[in-house]
């Protein structure tokens, strides 16, 4: 997916490697110094670029912000990718793995992994906060219909017709229920709360449960 909103695309090489130094300056002063301080000028002298080079990509920080988020979305699908692909080697050679249930394990551990340790991830995740009346292209949306994408050929999943507007659906009350769960376990606990992170877990599961089995 590519990396909205930029005034201009980078096209060589060395450009997109400055882009990359621009966002991961704002991931670390986003947790350094939140995001009402956060400022073009200061990403810019933390990147160590001219603060042009910022505003040739950026017209303001919200839209700094929010691409930094795009690729938090970026990295967790690559890092969900990653560990599924290693979990179907290993099932075909004969060990334990694969199905839903162990798919739906990772993409919540990933997350929590992000969380505890991705620059900036606490405040922007995958998205800048949106109004509840906002369209329907918002974090959590985006978030499902990615990992329905990624999920769909390695579970049988229906993408058509009533059975695959089903599939939908649960995939985006899912997310939007795993968020709300998983923001409470991190309020309570600065680690996320095991507890209330296992019954997270087994709340998906018996919800995805009607769906995909």
């Amino acid at each position: 997916m590519p990396i909205p909103p930029l005034r201009r695309a980078p096209v060589q090489r060395r450009s997109a490697e400055r882009l990359g130094r621009i966002l991961d300056a704002c991931a670390e002063l986003l947790d350094e110094t939140g995001y009402e301080d956060l400022s073009t000028r200061a990403v810019a002298e933390r990147a160590g670029v001219p603060i042009g080079s910022v505003y040739r990509f950026f017209s303001n920080k919200r839209a700094m912000a929010e691409a930094l988020a795009h690729r938090n979305l970026d990295e967790y699908a690559a890092r969900v990718t990653e560990r599924l692909a290693a979990s179907a080697a290993s099932a075909a050679s004969g060990a334990d793995g694969g199905g839903w249930r162990e798919a739906m394990d990772v993409v919540v551990d990933e997350y929590l992994a992000m969380k505890r340790g991705a620059p900036g991830f606490a405040l922007v995740e995958f998205g800048m906060p949106v109004p509840v009346t906002a369209t329907p292209d918002q974090p959590n949306h985006l978030v499902a219909d990615r990992l329905r994408e990624l999920l769909g050929e390695r579970l049988g999943l229906e993408e058509s017709g009533e059975a695959g507007e089903r599939v939908r659906v649960a995939f985006l009350l899912a997310v939007e229920a795993a968020d709300a769960l998983l923001r409470l376990a991190f309020r309570v606990h600065p680690e996320g709360d095991p507890v209330i992170v296992a019954e997270t877990k087994e709340l998906l599961r018996a919800y995805l449960a009607g769906v995909l089995d």
